[in-house]
């Protein structure tokens, strides 16, 4: 596949941007799309959709939290020659009742093209890149999964089970569990970002603290109910997809924690 045209959605994002680095550098020829990315694509206009998948024969597909994967635009990247789709979905979708990433899933099962799913743990990087670190920096991070352990993955994980599903063969009609080498809890977790960070950070793991935060709105008591769901599961377990796939073990939670510290993640 080295002469055909990857399009990688999301190219500015943390597994987006892992993905096309990664097929850079195998020699691969990528097409990066993003709203603000080398070329435009916005899940909102249609009128980029054309231009982002003409002429490419595999995709990796991702949408940002909160936005559905249209299935008109996997139809028309079908229709203009795609003929391999990975799909960034996300684990216990079902247990939290996500209904976007679902549909995702349906629409890329039934599409036509070879597909492969990625089913992530939670990202390390939601601590540097993402949706915590805005928590870490305060001091506090609050979300009400008690005590029970999450197989934090490393999105340069992600994107190399991407990589390989998108250039490589044996992932077509896989669904895959990609986690890091061990599920530790949220708390643990914290404190982790905060020793390498040196910062003082505490972790606040129930149900009325997180409802009181968010102003006892439906919308947290909704959240709520699906994070209660999700730890009623009991610890993630690890799966082996990292080291089957790459050949390689995933990185640890810990050495995360260290380099993004040392990259001045949390200055």
């Amino acid at each position: 596949m080295t002469d055909q045209v990857i399009l990688v959605l999301g190219a500015t994002g943390s597994t987006g941007r892992r993905v096309a680095d990664l097929l850079r550098a195998a020699g691969h020829p990528v097409r990066a799309a993003s709203r603000s990315g080398e070329t435009r694509f916005d899940w909102s206009a249609p009128d980029t959709w054309e231009a982002a998948v003409t002429g490419a024969s595999a995709l990796y597909l991702m949408a940002p939290d909160g936005t559905p994967v249209d299935p008109a635009f996997v139809s028309l990247a079908v229709e203009r020659g795609v003929e391999r789709i990975v799909l960034l979905s996300s684990g216990s979708i079902e247990t939290m009742g996500d209904e976007r990433l679902l549909a995702a899933e349906r629409t890329v099962r039934g599409c036509g093209a070879a597909w492969t799913i990625l089913r992530p743990s939670w990202f390390d990087q939601n601590f540097d890149e993402g949706f915590f670190r805005p928590a870490i920096m305060a001091g506090e991070l609050m979300l009400p999964l008690g005590d029970v352990g999450q197989a934090f993955v490393d999105a340069g994980d992600i994107a190399a089970v991407a990589v390989a599903a998108l250039t490589g063969k044996g992932h077509e009609g896989r669904s895959y569990e990609v986690t890091g080498p061990r599920s530790l809890p949220f708390e643990e977790a914290v404190r982790i970002v905060g020793r390498a960070a040196g910062r003082e950070v505490r972790y606040l793991g129930g149900d009325e603290d997180y409802i009181a935060a968010n102003g006892f709105s439906g919308e947290s008591i909704q959240a709520a109910k699906a994070f209660a769901a999700l730890r009623a599961v009991g610890d993630q377990p690890v799966a082996e997809t990292v080291s089957q796939v790459t050949g390689r073990p995933p990185k640890s939670f810990e050495t995360y924690a260290e380099q993004a510290a040392a990259a001045g993640a949390w200055r």
